[in-house]
């Protein structure tokens, strides 16, 4: 039976997160109580801020505030926003951010000087006019890290980055929120903002769709416990990677192995027909950057290719 979880004090992480010296506490309001605007609200309150309001109707929002920030009142959105007098910050999913923002502003709830902040990688600050025609102090703050919803994803915080779009008059004030997280600041144009979250997007939700498709091929050959297998060769491909940039690759399509592919792709499409597709696609991708790379001469690409062209006509087909 596992432990039951404990109600997160913002005191028991004082000592690590603590504000930068010199500089008042903030009244910050939280709106969307889920795993990054729950975890943010506990973290801001760990760094000596007061946040005094957050929203949350559902069951799992009601959960997190009550573990997270457990002396913090829960309000309608609106009221949130007004009572967050220095701060408010919108963690709300991408495609609701515009429509919440548009609401606070025509019913009066945001005010001039008010920092409003949300917390969403794809957008910028352009998302926020009708916050910045009220007067408020427009932020984009992304941290970049996944999320839980736990007190576990408190310990994750420090160090982490987070891209960071800001007014050049708020970029003092947007580096000291972001050095209270524990965290460092990336500065990231409006025009750039999709760019950049599509590459936080590929590399960290398309790497759990990979793994995840890694271990259903094993359990496909047998391997009842293919995390056992995985971890080791996939925490060091990672390091790799990060460390070696392209020339972390090994594997039969950087060796131009047009063999090895070629049974592989006939496996795939007898026993798991979804995988071929993506397969081919890293496999092609792969075979580019090798022969880039000069891991790949050319011409002993040109056997490998012709696999992956041939099986793509047939997908095609």
């Amino acid at each position: 039976m596992s432990a039951p979880l404990r109600t997160y004090s913002p005191a028991r992480r004082r000592s690590a997160t603590v504000p930068i010296a010199n500089h008042a506490a903030l009244t910050v309001g939280v709106i969307g109580a889920g795993r990054v605007g729950a975890t943010l609200g506990a973290a801001l309150a760990a760094a000596g801020h007061q946040v005094v309001a957050t929203t949350g109707s559902s069951g799992a929002s009601r959960a997190r505030v009550a573990l997270l920030l457990p002396t913090v009142s829960r309000r309608r959105a609106v009221e949130v926003a007004r009572a967050a007098t220095d701060l408010l910050l919108i963690a709300v999913p991408d495609d609701a951010l515009a429509g919440v923002v548009a609401d606070l502003a025509a019913e009066g709830a945001l005010r001039p000087g008010q920092v409003v902040a949300h917390t969403s990688g794809a957008h910028g600050l352009g998302v926020l006019a009708p916050a910045a025609a009220a007067g408020a102090r427009p932020l984009a703050l992304h941290p970049a890290m996944t999320f839980t919803g736990s007190p576990d994803d408190l310990s994750r915080l420090p160090g982490i980055s987070y891209g960071v779009t800001a007014p050049t008059d708020l970029r003092p004030l947007a580096a000291r929120l972001v050095a209270d997280l524990g965290g460092v600041p990336e500065w990231i144009g409006e025009s750039d903002r999709p760019l950049y979250h599509a590459a936080l997007a590929h590399g960290a939700n398309h790497l759990v769709t990979l793994v995840n498709e890694a271990a259903d091929r094993l359990r496909d050959a047998g391997v009842t416990q293919p995390e056992k297998v995985l971890a080791p060769l996939l925490r060091a491909a990672l390091e790799n990677a990060l460390r070696l940039g392209d020339d972390a690759l090994t594997g039969p399509v950087a060796r131009g192995d047009a063999g090895t592919v070629a049974r592989h792709l006939t496996q795939l499409a007898t026993i798991a027909p979804e995988s071929v597709e993506a397969y081919l696609a890293l496999a092609r991708r792969t075979a580019d950057r090798a022969v880039s790379a000069g891991r790949l001469r050319p011409a002993e690409a040109e056997p490998l290719l012709g696999v992956l062209d041939r099986e793509q006509s047939r997908v095609a087909a």
